[in-house]
């Protein structure tokens, strides 16, 4: 099991920059593919970006395209999301998650643990 402790959200203008943190504490990091999901007030939790057990193979949602990079720091245990160019659509509680799966996945239902999240807020 695996546990996991999101961080490095706020307040931000639009167009500035935030970058989330993940510490994941239990079973070796480097075992799990890992991703960010977020959830928008009223909507429905998305998938934002993953990033595969070795770190090489990354997956990311359209509506994120040059804007944010996951990547992962396996002696450190922390899995990141640097978020630039935040526009007031971004706001919403931001989730890190782990599965056992070698390669990464979109699909919430492949991971296994989750954090409990922590809020960013884009004000126009």
């Amino acid at each position: 099991q695996v546990q996991l402790v999101e961080s490095g959200g706020g307040l931000v203008q639009a167009g500035g920059s935030l970058r989330l943190s993940c510490a994941a504490s239990g079973r070796t990091f480097s075992r799990y593919a890992m991703a960010w999901f977020r959830q928008a007030p009223g909507k429905e939790r998305e998938f934002v970006e993953a990033i595969s057990r070795s770190g090489s193979t990354t997956y990311y949602a359209d509506s994120v395209k040059g804007r944010f990079t996951i990547s992962r720091d396996d002696a450190k245990n922390t899995l990141y999301l640097q978020m630039n160019s935040l526009k007031p659509d971004d706001t919403a509680v931001y989730y890190c998650a782990a599965s056992s799966l070698v390669t990464a996945s979109t699909a919430q239902a492949q991971y296994d643990y989750w954090g409990q999240g922590t809020q960013v807020t884009v004000s126009s």
